[in-house]
């Protein structure tokens, strides 16, 4: 870190161009900084601030844990299945006053755990505001894709409203043609094959929020219904030395509504009133079937789903530099899912086949952000966390859980352009009721993997420290170390079912190590003579050790990315109105380790030039070349005859999905003020 301090330092100017002092952790860029880069909506304007890169936050259980780093108005709105990016979209550019950085932490501001998060502040009143867009993706193998969105938005004085819709067919670009060989580990000749494999689906999405004065406060009520209709089909033909082929098709249709209320008041001159209150819901069907020459699998899952969550927060802010704020969150949950597999026909016994879940969880807190003096800042906070979950069907079971998660956040502005920050945390996850139930994937994963109720949440004392420095005309580089001590690491192991078949299933596997570092850059290229231009990247490194439940030896969390990277170049040119450049998205690999098999899931770099064009100031046209370079998907896996403990040489699987380019374009028209 002190390489990287001596490097921006070196280059720093002696102003940044943000408007308030950054000695006081928060950075406001006004809509006027974004005029040159011709953005629509808030959604483009917060992915163009320097230094920043949204979260949309987590698919977890509970309200405080799902947060993402943005806010609006300096509120989080009551809502976790219509994710920040989706309603910041539908902030017209023209309604944005500015967006606040807040770094490190800021009195009256709740950073939802984030170290820095970005306020987006609008306008006050205005008029009907909207925009329509059609895009549509054509696909390598003459498939196309098309999708309409239309959003609206308005209200006046404190009284706002919005619409938005979509409806849109999606692809699949890992699912494509491409060569495959099976290795047998007994020495019997291989067999070559060639995959022929697509997938695509429908999405349809309706959301609606109202805002009004109420009760001498503020309410908002949001409510989305999504739907989603996925199919994938797969044609394994084998052409040397055997004949015949491997069919696999696979169904799923999900349905997911919303509906949420927040309402805020003050109290006095200091004091605050948060309330929100939120149900959500969702049904799955999804159905698999896998037929070989020797064999015919059938899978078929019915879930359905809900959360419930009230939650209650009273803030108080004794002065300008000291804020507390407390309060405390309900969320019921309910998951009952009934599974069934047949091979040939013949039912086949599935460990937690069929279950029903609730959880019970109540949670309080407190937290304070102190200002000692104008280049420190503190964050702090302690909640408590109690949960019982109980299960009925095939598991039987009902358990409770306790769980104190303090956190501590410290900024250092060393500097107007240097900040360091720290921060230690007891994180605890969220089980994910997708873990409770069977799941399966003939054709790739081994068949079949059970369902676990009775798993613990993971959690980890996690410590970070970053470095930020900030140089000529809009220039950040961040450079962030992360620790984390692990406990009840959540993998996969084995599990038997009453009829002696032996199925794969996550588990609690013990403990273990993580660490990352990340490095984010946003390089502006004017003083290199290319005005309007930048580039922006970042690079995360991971090393984790845990012990393999199945063999005992030392090896990497499951799934878990060991590098991931992006890169980006843009140029806005505003004298003829566009704005071009090119994505890059870094080749990254994923192992999966289970009883008897290993699953490495490799996929290269995937390039994507674009270009911007405003012909008139209301209409937008963007063109993409996705997948440019022809980047492919690898799918190898080792199976073992048994257990991987008692060795033995494995057969090898060795599939290569080989997408082509596409062809990408949008027209987006808006209106109003």
């Amino acid at each position: 870190m002190l390489a990287i301090y001596v490097l921006a330092q070196a280059v720093a100017a002696a102003t940044p161009e943000a408007a308030a002092a950054p000695t006081q952790g928060v950075i406001s860029y006004p809509a006027s900084y974004f005029a040159s880069q011709q953005p629509a909506n808030a959604a483009d304007m917060i992915n163009r601030v320097p230094g920043f890169s949204l979260d949309t936050g987590s698919s977890v259980r509970g309200f405080e844990g799902a947060a993402g780093n943005a806010l609006i108005d300096g509120q989080r709105p009551a809502s976790k299945t219509d994710n920040i990016e989706e309603m910041l979209r539908r902030i017209p550019a023209s309604q944005v006053e500015r967006i606040d950085v807040i770094r490190g932490g800021a009195p009256g501001i709740d950073m939802q755990g984030k170290t820095v998060i970005a306020n987006v502040i609008r306008k006050k009143g205005g008029g009907l505001r909207g925009l329509f867009a059609f895009s549509e993706n054509h696909a390598w193998d003459g498939r196309t894709a098309g999708a309409a969105r239309l959003e609206a938005s308005g209200g006046s004085g404190q009284r706002k409203w919005e619409l938005g819709s979509f409806y849109g067919k999606g692809l699949d670009d890992g699912s494509a043609d491409g060569p495959a060989i099976q290795i047998f580990g007994d020495g019997s000749p291989p067999v070559r094959s060639r995959l022929r494999s697509e997938g695509d689906g429908v999405d349809g999405r309706l959301t609606g929020v109202y805002e009004t004065p109420l009760f001498g406060g503020q309410a908002r009520v949001n409510g989305r219904i999504a739907t989603n209709k996925w199919k994938f089909d797969e044609e394994n033909i084998f052409i040397a030395p055997a004949t015949g082929a491997e069919i696999y098709n696979e169904i799923d249709n999900t349905v997911d509504t919303e509906l949420g209320g927040a309402f805020t008041r003050r109290l006095g001159e200091r004091t605050e009133l948060d309330l929100v209150a939120l149900r959500q819901d969702r049904t799955k069907d999804f159905t698999a079937r896998f037929v070989t020459d020797a064999e015919t699998s059938q899978f078929a899952l019915d879930r359905e789903s809900s959360e419930t969550i009230g939650r209650a927060v009273l803030k108080y802010r004794f002065t300008d530099t000291l804020s507390v704020e407390g309060g405390g969150e309900v969320a019921l949950n309910r998951l009952d899912s009934e599974t069934r597999l047949a091979v040939d026909g013949a039912p086949v016994d599935l460990p937690a086949g069929n279950v029903q879940v609730e959880e019970d969880r109540n949670e309080v807190f407190g937290k304070a952000t102190w200002r000692p003096l104008p280049a420190w800042t503190v964050d702090g906070g302690l909640r408590y966390e109690s949960s019982t979950i109980s299960s009925s069907g095939d598991v039987v079971l009902e358990k409770t859980l306790h769980f104190l998660k303090p956190r501590l956040a410290v900024a250092w502005a060393a500097s107007e352009t240097t900040q360091l920050r720290v921060r230690i945390e007891r994180e605890v996850g969220q089980l994910n009721f997708d873990d409770f139930v069977a799941t399966s994937r003939f054709n790739t994963s081994g068949g079949v993997s059970a369902g676990n109720p009775d798993l613990d949440p993971q959690q980890a004392w996690v410590g970070e420290a970053a470095i930020e420095q900030r140089f000529w005309g809009g220039g950040v580089v961040v450079l962030t170390a992360r620790y984390f001590e692990l406990k009840d690491v959540i993998d996969r192991g084995p599990v038997f079912s009453p009829g002696g078949d032996v199925f794969d299933r996550p588990q609690n596997i013990g403990d273990g190590t993580k660490q990352e570092l990340a490095l984010e850059l946003t390089l502006p290229l004017d003083r290199l003579g290319l005005t309007g231009a930048q580039i922006r990247g970042d690079v995360t490194k991971r090393w984790s050790e845990v012990t393999d439940p199945t063999t005992g030896d030392t090896r990497e969390i499951s799934g878990l990315k060991p590098l991931e990277w992006t890169a980006s170049f843009i140029h806005d040119v505003p004298a003829l109105r566009l704005s071009w450049g090119v994505d890059a998205f870094g080749a990254w690999r994923q192992t999966y380790y289970r009883y008897n098999l290993v699953e490495t899931v490799k996929l290269r770099t995937f390039v994507k030039p674009f270009l911007e064009w405003r012909p008139v100031a209301d209409i937008n046209i963007r063109f993409e070349l996705p997948n440019v370079t022809g980047r492919d998907l690898r799918r190898t896996l080792q199976i073992y005859p048994g257990p991987r403990s008692q060795g033995g040489v494995p057969d090898i699987i060795d599939r290569l999905n080989e997408p082509g380019r596409m062809f990408y374009f949008r027209v987006r028209k808006t209106f109003g003020a």
